[in-house]
């Protein structure tokens, strides 16, 4: 699990500069002295008692947007490229497809190893902080060799199916696992220890980043009508 953002290799730089500073804590907070740490136990209390319901939600957020955003779309409009060296549409679901799957494996490879309870303490980024580092798309980052994709999708229905089909097993997994066990099995990344919990969030991040990179190619002047 340690090598989920080594492979798509996005966040690090993001999330450092999300860290709450002393300056954005409530007055209250800080006149008592309270610390970034107890604000992120108490988030990490909240989300434990939503259960994985929270994570569910957020999945099947980052679904429907993405088939709103490609509903409809010709081939041409998958195939329509802003630049040379720019993605299509088609890249971008192929990309998020492949994705699905590399996190997926690399995250149950973490959770299958016996849970660390007693490095909790040591995670500094809450879930909002990871959910917004990932769909940062003032940072941008080249996709590792092996999900460096080529658009081979010519219609929405196919990769649509694609996608369901690999993000199944993931929302199989979610619905009979236990948060706290989630919660227990801490990792490190480069931007320092993350969950389990966190891990599967971030399969649901990378497709909202690339959603919204769809979202920018359908606003170039030059995209297809139809």
């Amino acid at each position: 699990m340690n090598l989920i953002m080594n492979v798509i290799a996005i966040a690090s730089v993001a999330t450092a500069s999300l860290a709450p500073s002393r300056a954005e804590l409530p007055s209250l907070v800080i006149q008592n002295h309270r610390s970034v740490a107890f604000l992120q136990e108490r988030q990490t209390l909240k989300d434990e008692y939503l259960g994985t319901d929270s994570l569910l939600q957020y999945f099947n957020q980052t679904s429907a947007e993405l088939e709103r955003q490609v509903a409809g779309l010709s081939e041409a409009q998958l195939q329509f490229k802003p630049a040379s060296d720019k993605w299509s549409i088609s890249q971008c679901l192929e990309h998020i497809i492949r994705s699905e799957r590399m996190i997926f494996d690399m995250a149950k490879k973490g959770l299958n190893q016996d849970p660390q309870p007693e490095r909790r303490n040591e995670i500094k980024l809450t879930d909002e902080n990871l959910k917004n580092a990932l769909t940062d798309r003032s940072q941008k980052y080249q996709a590792p060799k092996e999900l460096q994709p080529e658009g081979i999708y010519k219609n929405v229905r196919t990769a649509l199916t694609d996608f369901n089909a690999a993000r199944q097993p993931v929302l199989d997994y979610i619905k009979k696992a236990d948060v706290e066990d989630l919660r227990n099995h801490v990792s490190d990344s480069p931007t320092g220890p993350i969950d389990g919990y966190q891990a599967l969030m971030f399969i649901a991040g990378h497709c909202a980043r690339h959603t919204k990179q769809i979202a920018e190619i359908k606003a170039d002047p030059n995209f297809p009508k139809k």
